[in-house]
């Protein structure tokens, strides 16, 4: 099984992308998972949706050819970021590579809450016209005080998190086995 894994953090040293690395790293017997990052995407314009530059074409047959797609994502301003909205406006038009297509959702913050409104919010949007996107309910992972967690070669070390990932990951293959 293919999953994508999208990052909501552009930062060098996103404690989100260590997160997704762990998972990649820690289940690589159970799927393939890619850590697509946003970098190189260009503002989503209505003007040049039917023409995108080659990093939104790659971006998007990547999450096409996923069987699933990871969200990882931080919360700022109690919402998703900046990056994480424009690459969900350009996965959302013209040829909606997102329809039907299943996602799970996780996040981690230095904050007590560990994204919890940023997921609220994530989730509605994944549940929009241009998406339809179904999505694994009642595994929430929030990962509050991510800073104390991970250690510096960027590790999870926080044994009652790898625990409970270890829980929801495999919450996510049974979930998958029914979807499909």
């Amino acid at each position: 099984m293919k999953v994508a894994a999208i990052v909501g953090s552009i930062r060098k040293e996103s404690y989100n992308k260590k997160l997704a690395e762990f998972i990649k790293k820690r289940n690589t017997d159970k799927f393939d998972l890619e850590v697509l990052t946003l970098n190189d995407l260009p503002m989503y314009n209505q003007d040049h949706e039917n023409n995108p530059s080659q990093s939104v074409v790659d971006f998007k047959a990547k999450v096409k050819a996923a069987d699933a797609v990871l969200w990882v994502t931080p919360e700022y301003n109690g919402s998703i970021p900046g990056v994480l909205g424009n690459a969900i406006d350009w996965l959302s038009r013209v040829d909606q590579v997102m329809i039907g297509k299943p996602s799970w959702i996780m996040g981690a913050s230095m904050g007590v809450l560990g994204t919890a409104k940023a997921q609220m919010h994530l989730r509605d949007i994944l549940f929009s016209i241009g998406l339809s996107s179904p999505i694994l309910i009642g595994n929430d992972v929030y990962i509050g005080a991510v800073h104390t967690k991970f250690d510096e070669s960027g590790n999870l070390t926080d044994e009652g998190t790898v625990q409970f990932l270890d829980k929801v990951v495999g919450n996510f293959l049974t979930w998958m086995k029914q979807y499909n």
